[in-house]
């Protein structure tokens, strides 16, 4: 059993603590929200919507393995496993804002005592353990990493919602200062996570030492911006299939059939907190990278370009009333990150067009206080876009959307088949008109 303390409790750090502590080691969770910490103290998920969440965070908490606490003095003294899992925010311009993680780091600096090991969780611009972290809980604790601390950089792998499948299926990638702290560190990771089978991957799934933290905090960015190079160059050949006729998705289809092609899928925008963010910690790194650049600034068009399609087919949407199905970044999440329905109901408004939005995860008094009407299912409409792919969304009809005259599917999840008497619109496909 190793003592461990988790610093960040929300819908990464938590997921981590109660697998830690689920594990058999003795965990203390770190949160600067007393009502989150109340919370979890009593055995109830904060948030919803992380699968086996619930049920793993009661047993934990029954059993004495997790407590959690607002107090880092009470927290970090005791533990020789330090795991941070703190949001780093980025700037419209791609400038990161360390605010939060270096209060954190002070705080747990502070308490620092000898031979722990401290695991930076949260991604990171190249460099960052060592030129930020490094010299900062050195000269506030007094210590000397590789010798009365190490440190190491282990970013997370997950997607909310799947936390604790994605901790069993992808390998932990660690990069340390030191020789002592990489095994350190991978002594822990061992003890701490599971990990499935995977005959896909050329050595055994497991915890995986890059050689360095620089390494490993390049490999969480390169594997987040080729998602979102690879998203972009989809989006430019659903823009060019879309003016030239051309079913993009059967395109794809036939590409991808041949084993060196990978090509993802096009769709209205890229939200959450990973994919528009690390690209951008990466040439804040790497500012010559025009690829990376030239794909997020694509992704980002999206939106607008949307809703060109849908004011082109559906003959002008000023003063039409459009609903917006779909306020989260992705199906399934209750999470708004980076998510497209600003920049599209935006997009919208200035067309002149009359805007409201629909989610099933949100009430309408939240729809409200992001700025947006509400919408009811069977209140009559023009025209609708399809944000977020729910599943709800899914087996939608034009009885559900009375008046309804044009569908925009940003998510390619409909059947156009179903919407008989609707132009039917998805991005990068020839439009679908049965009036």
């Amino acid at each position: 059993m190793t003592n461990v303390s988790v610093i960040g409790l929300g819908k990464i750090g938590l997921p981590l603590a109660v697998q830690f502590a689920s594990k058999g080691h003795q965990v203390t969770g770190v949160d600067i929200n007393q009502n989150t910490v109340d919370t979890i103290n009593e055995g109830k998920e904060p948030f919803p919507g992380e699968a086996y969440l619930q049920e793993k965070l009661q047993h934990v908490i029954n059993d004495g393995k997790l407590s959690a606490t607002t107090s880092y003095q009470k927290a970090i003294p005791n533990s020789e496993v330090v795991v941070i899992v703190v949001p780093l925010f980025v700037d419209t311009e791609g400038v990161p804002d360390f605010a939060w993680m270096d209060t954190a780091t002070q705080e747990l600096a502070r308490h620092l005592t000898k031979q722990t090991l401290v695991s930076y969780e949260t991604t990171l611009p190249v460099g960052t353990t060592r030129t930020r972290w490094k010299p900062m809980i050195e000269q506030t604790s007094g210590l000397v990493e590789g010798e009365d601390f190490h440190l190491v950089f282990s970013p997370e792998r997950v997607l909310t919602g799947r936390v604790f499948e994605d901790l069993r299926r992808y390998p932990k990638l660690i990069g340390a200062l030191s020789q002592v702290g990489a095994k350190q560190a991978q002594q822990f990771y061992e003890t701490a996570l599971d990990f499935d089978d995977r005959i896909d991957l050329e050595r055994a799934n497991g915890v995986w030492d890059l050689g360095s933290a620089e390494a490993a905090e390049m490999a969480k960015l390169a594997e987040t911006t080729y998602r979102d190079v690879n998203i972009g160059l989809a989006n430019e050949f659903a823009r060019f299939a879309g003016e030239h006729g051309i079913d993009i998705y059967s395109v794809i289809e036939a590409s991808n059939s041949q084993p060196y092609s990978h090509i993802h899928r096009p769709g209205i925008a890229v939200g959450g907190h990973c994919i528009p963010v690390y690209p951008r910690l990466y040439l804040w790194n790497d500012p010559e990278a025009e690829i990376v650049r030239t794909a997020r600034a694509t992704n980002m068009t999206m939106p607008k370009t949307a809703v060109n399609i849908l004011d082109a087919a559906h003959g002008s949407i000023r003063n039409q009333h459009v609903v917006v199905l779909g306020a989260s970044y992705r199906g399934g999440v209750k999470e708004t990150a980076f998510s497209g329905v600003f920049p599209t109901v935006e997009e919208l408004r200035t067309r002149g067009a009359l805007v409201s939005v629909h989610d099933p995860l949100y009430s309408d008094q939240e729809l409200v206080a992001m700025g947006f009407a509400p919408y009811q299912l069977g209140e009559n409409i023009d025209a609708a876009v399809i944000q977020a792919d729910h599943a709800e969304y899914r087996s939608l009809t034009p009885k559900d959307l009375p008046g309804i005259k044009t569908l925009l599917d940003g998510r390619n999840i409909t059947d156009s088949k179903t919407w008989s008497g609707v132009t039917h619109l998805v991005i990068g496909r020839p439009a679908s008109d049965s009036r």
